[in-house]
């Protein structure tokens, strides 16, 4: 272990709190907390023969750490799973968030709006969240059974209205009257929701009022009949929720059934990126922390087939945000026990259609991998692309793109963006030199990946020179391709005539699809550097603003549009300027 690293432990409070491990880029790659901060550092450093492969790994990797204190374990609980969902650290545990799930919000308005959103995290605003719905499906049958039971209102995908009938304005109290029925039937409510239905129908009734008496009656029968579609799985009417894992190496799928008043109301699935699949005790935890901190639905109970390691913090948390007791329980026997296997089954069966897509997919990939390969007559499968293309107008802005392909497909955290910093005027075969060079002796420098194959967006001029600047590094050995825009052409370092490939060919659209994305990314590059820079010398204009506070307003704001939407107390704060100077800000953005 180096001097730095055991200064550091050394140096680490015992204090409950959480742990960064950083790498020598100082990229996060582990986040972690403990009760006593030193103790649980220190352990990673010591017997690291006898730990797991995954942290032996990760270990090797570290070369700093970091942490912060909190007041306690519970604390570093949340703490800890809101830091793994921003950072997203190589070697933990997360919930893929590449889509964004709908949820149902209700507004907190006199006369509040009953909204379809999509997000990937929910932020507690004062609103009503119900969800995420997983199921889409599931979402409509539920949207469409509010809609029969509350007929006042207007069905959509989108938007969910309660209209007034006739034009006439509703009371503000029948209004949220029919709201709060509807929470509790997004709740699992329905069976109170029906006996209120009830009594109005008996009282209408009663009364002589025998049209709205049908109507009350039109809106049992749809409650009954969403109530009959919901299975009957318990017998105790405890709302619980049942978490099981189903993972096979990094893949892991978990569901998550909801059972509201002793109906099963939803089944939602789950796919996340794991490190250690036979920790399964420590990715349900993870999974926990990750869905909970989302979500405001809360039951009684939560069933797990495993026993957790910080059972009691989690309880303690999850209970204040439902403000009401809730147990994590992990059933041997029973009918609870059969509700967790029947959630297990329902796990392994999605982890298989998992792992068949996956299989499928990759012979799909790996069939154009080999067609391009064949196209090119290369020796080994180029399953690892990167593209560049050179970007300005009239030498002005100039800037280039790397995309990287990964069997056929984008890794986007792999792109680099590339400033011009060496080529002066227009001189596209210099600057496509100088990122090459600069890209792969930097992948030297840090030992990196290299390509299986380079592709230049452009003819011979910038290959002859991205293929000099490969020569000049001792990496000429690596293929490098050509792929000209006129007639989609692709050229060989030190042929004159294109390769023959055929105009079908999948290895040939890859190549296609791969040029146009490095495309775009270097345009889309290029304009926002030039706007950026157009628009900094703009607020130069300004009396007052010099070039350090230009740079300051960009580094606080980030772009045009947060500058746009921003108040005049927020520029002044923030660069500690004059009214006026705040006003000229947005005033000029906003032209």
């Amino acid at each position: 272990m180096e001097n730095h690293l055991k200064d550091r432990i050394s140096s680490v409070p015992t204090s409950p709190g959480i742990y960064f491990f950083k790498d020598k880029k100082k990229q996060t790659i582990y986040i972690g907390k403990a009760k006593s901060l030193r103790k649980r550092v220190r352990s990673y450093f010591t017997s690291t023969d006898k730990k797991d492969a995954k942290t032996q790994v990760m270990v090797r990797h570290i070369v700093d750490i970091d942490w912060m204190v909190v007041r306690s374990e519970t604390e570093a609980l949340l703490t800890e799973a809101n830091l793994i969902k921003e950072h997203k650290p190589r070697y933990n545990v997360f919930l893929k968030d590449d889509k964004t799930f709908p949820y149902i919000r209700i507004t907190n308005e006199d006369y509040p709006k009953i909204e379809i959103m999509r997000m990937k995290n929910l932020k507690k605003d004062g609103h009503t969240y119900f969800g995420p719905y997983t199921d889409t499906y599931y979402l409509r049958q539920v949207l469409k059974s509010i809609h029969q039971i509350f007929p006042q209102t207007n069905q959509t995908l989108k938007h969910l209205r309660i209209s007034f009938k006739d034009g006439e304005d509703i009371s503000k109290d029948d209004y949220n009257d029919m709201i709060q029925k509807i929470k509790m039937f997004l709740k699992g409510r329905s069976a109170e929701v029906r006996i209120g239905i009830k009594d109005k129908m008996d009282n209408a009734s009663q009364n002589m009022h025998y049209e709205e008496a049908a109507q009350f009656r039109d809106q049992l029968k749809a409650i009954d009949s969403f109530i009959d579609s919901q299975k009957k799985v318990s017998h105790d009417f405890m709302d619980r929720d049942i978490i099981c894992l189903s993972s096979e190496g990094k893949a892991a799928v978990c569901i998550l059934i909801r059972i509201r008043n002793g109906h099963l109301i939803g089944r939602n699935r789950f796919f996340m990126n794991i490190t250690d699949d036979a920790d399964v005790a420590g990715n349900i935890q993870s999974f926990i922390l990750q869905h909970y901190s989302s979500s405001m639905d809360y039951p009684k109970e939560i069933l797990l087939e495993v026993d957790v390691e910080d059972k009691d913090s989690l309880e303690m948390w999850l209970s204040a945000n439902k403000k009401g007791n809730l147990k994590i329980l992990n059933p041997q026997r029973g009918e609870k026990r059969e509700l967790v296997e029947m959630c297990r089954k329902n796990a392994d069966l999605q982890l298989k259609e998992l792992l068949a897509k996956k299989i499928k997919r990759k012979e799909v990939v790996s069939k154009t991998i080999e067609s391009l390969q064949d196209d090119l007559d290369m020796q080994a499968p180029p399953r690892r692309i990167e593209a560049f293309d050179n970007s300005n107008i009239q030498g002005k802005h100039p800037v280039a793109g790397m995309v990287c392909f990964i069997d056929g497909k984008p890794r986007k955290g792999e792109y680099r963006k590339f400033n011009i910093k060496t080529v002066k005027g227009i001189d596209d075969f210099a600057m496509m030199h100088e990122v090459v060079s600069r890209k792969y002796k930097r992948a030297l420098d840090e030992g990196t990946s290299l390509p299986d194959l380079i592709l230049i967006d452009g003819g011979k001029g910038q290959l002859s020179a991205a293929k000099n600047a490969l020569d000049s590094l001792g990496l000429g050995y690596i293929p490098i391709i050509g792929l000209a825009k006129r007639l989609e052409e692709v050229f060989k370092p030190g042929l004159s005539d294109p390769q023959s490939i055929a105009k079908t060919s999948p290895g040939l659209f890859l190549l296609r699809k791969i040029r146009d994305e490095v495309h775009r990314y270097a345009i889309t590059f290029h304009r926002s550097k030039r706007d950026k820079e157009m628009t900094q010398s703009i607020f130069e204009s300004i009396k007052g603003m010099g070039k350090a506070k230009v740079k300051k307003l960009w580094v606080e704001f980030e772009s045009l549009d947060k500058i746009k939407k921003a108040s005049v107390e927020e520029i002044r704060e923030a660069l500690k300027v004059s009214d006026r100077i705040a006003k000229d800000i947005i005033k000029i953005s906003n032209n």
